[in-house]
Order: C-alpha cells, then structure tokens, then sequence
C-alpha cells in the first residue's frame, strides 16, 4: 500500500520552471523582518528548516554537510587559524563548526539580521548546541562589510554564510568585487575565505560561476567545490581562496593528519577522502566556472534563482 501523500508542501524555486517540493507538518514561525522572510518549517522527511525569503538555507537532518563542507576545508588549510570572521550564520552552525577548532581563540560572527539569530536561538538549538554562548563566541548584529571598513582587525579564517547574491536580497553587497578586495585585505599572510555560492548544477551556475570569477580578481589562489545536500535538490557550489595553501595540494592523508591533531576525527561529512571528492569538479562543471565572464560589482549584481 503506497503511503498517504503530505498535505501540505513548500516549492522552493530553482527557476520559474522548475521547483524542489518538501511536504511539511507545518510552520513553527514564519515572520517578515527589516531585511529578509523567516520561516521555520517542520518538514516531514528532513525535521525543521530554516528559510529565508523562501529559499531553503539548511534543514536539521543534513545542515552537517552544508557547515562542515563550509567551514572545516578552510579551517585546515591554515596550519593554526587562532581568529575566525564569521559573514551571517544566523543559525550558529557556522560558528559552532569554526568553534570546533581548538586553536581558535576568537570568533567573530556579524549577521544584519538580529532576528534570525533570536529566532534561531530559541528554535534551533540543534544548529548552535550552544556556540552563541561560547567564550570564545562574539556575536554582533550590523552590517558585515560597513563592520570589516571601520575595522583594521586581521583574521586567519573568514568564512560567509549568507543567502544568495541577488539584487533585491541583503546580501549581494557581501558578494562583490570590491568586498573581495575589503576581506582580502583583513586576513593574515597565509589566511583563507570560503563562501557558499549558489547551485553546482548544470544548467544554473550563474551565481557560482559569478562568485568564483569574482573571487579570481582579488585572491592568488581561488578553488570551486560541490557537495551534495539532500534538502537543497541540486548539487551546491562552494568557493574557498587562500593566500596560503592551496586545497588542492592537500593529500587525502594530510587532511586526516590535520583533522586528527585538531581532535576532529569525528566529523559526520568531512575528511581526506571527502576533501578530494568535493575538490574534484567534473569536467563541464570546471568548463563552466572558467568560461563564466560576469564579475559582480557594487554597481553590477547578477538576477539569478540560484
């Protein structure tokens, strides 16, 4: 006997075409704030969710590859990373993974949104297990670039989480060719950056391919990955640039090494082998992301579904 189909259901669009479905119980809060629509969902198959302007940020079932897949390839390319900037992060999983580290002495996490963090501290514990309230932990609402150009901090590690680089949304200023140059220009001599970039699918790889070239103009060493994130429907891209090592050089065993002499043996999604199959992009994918030619400016966002 084929089981009852959900009731009620959350299409999250791809392209005006083309949607990803979650049948969900229902919505545990669902708010319209200064920047962005919130909504807390309980889905059927994946747990809560957390949505912003109806694109699906992470879900409880497998948020762990989206925030180890983020964080941990750029936290293990710098041989000590002791000062982590966190862009966005709402839900704290960011900061909880980057937290992880034991050689991290400070995090900073800057996110516009005070209410997505309030809302997600109350609703999401399973995202932060407690990372906002970690000594180490500073946590502060405002705008991320407007903090790093009044700033003269320097960090080892910056890592941005934040919803895609669209025009009409908050975060495409975070995207930029002149932000590249900003956060550049904040980390140490062998720092690195890693920044979530939109669909890893063909044919939607505008906003990767757009941020990876963009990254190009300001970063030495600039390498695209994917992951696949059972929630998300398509493959999902990530871009990390280093003034240091490059990802590419690491060896399946060295990234064990690292993880192990860091106490993180036991992560759910990321180690060596996982770190070359991320890394190795098939050959349209790769194609894809060095024809691109479209460079995000402050004055040139991208209109994009993903």
């Amino acid at each position: 006997m084929s089981q009852a189909r959900a009731s009620k259901w959350y299409i999250e669009y791809a392209a005006p075409s083309l949607g990803h479905m979650h049948g969900i119980d229902g919505i545990i809060v669902s708010r319209q704030t200064q920047f962005q629509k919130v909504d807390i969902l309980k889905t059927n198959v994946y747990g809560k969710a957390l949505a912003l302007d109806e694109k699906m940020q992470s879900t409880q079932e497998d948020e762990f590859i989206y925030h180890e897949a983020l964080v941990h390839p750029a936290m293990i390319a710098h041989p000590a990373p002791r000062s982590v900037f966190i862009v966005g992060g709402g839900e704290g999983a960011t900061l909880r993974e980057a937290l992880r580290h034991p050689t991290v002495e400070r995090a900073v996490m800057v996110d516009i949104d005070d209410q997505v963090i309030s809302l997600s501290r109350e609703h999401l514990p399973e995202w932060h297990q407690g990372a906002f309230d970690d000594p180490r932990a500073e946590v502060i609402s405002t705008d991320a670039r407007k903090y790093l150009e009044e700033s003269k901090e320097i960090f080892d590690v910056i890592i941005t989480d934040l919803s895609e680089p669209v025009e009409e949304g908050p975060a495409y200023l975070l995207y930029t060719r002149e932000f590249y140059k900003i956060a550049c220009d904040h980390l140490s001599p062998g720092g690195t950056i890693s920044v979530q970039a939109g669909s890893a699918a063909h044919p939607f790889l505008l906003a990767f391919s757009s941020v990876y070239q963009t990254m190009r103009t300001a970063f030495p060493t600039v390498r695209g990955f994917s992951v696949n994130i059972p929630s998300f429907g398509l493959p999902w891209g990530f871009t990390l640039a280093s003034k240091g090592v490059d990802p590419l050089s690491m060896s399946r065993e060295v990234v064990d090494r690292v993880l192990a002499e860091r106490g993180l043996s036991d992560l759910r999604f990321y180690d060596g082998l996982a770190h070359q199959g991320i890394f190795g992009l098939p050959r349209h994918i790769r194609a894809g992301l060095d024809s691109a030619n479209l460079i995000i400016e402050d004055n040139h966002p991208i209109f994009t579904y993903h």
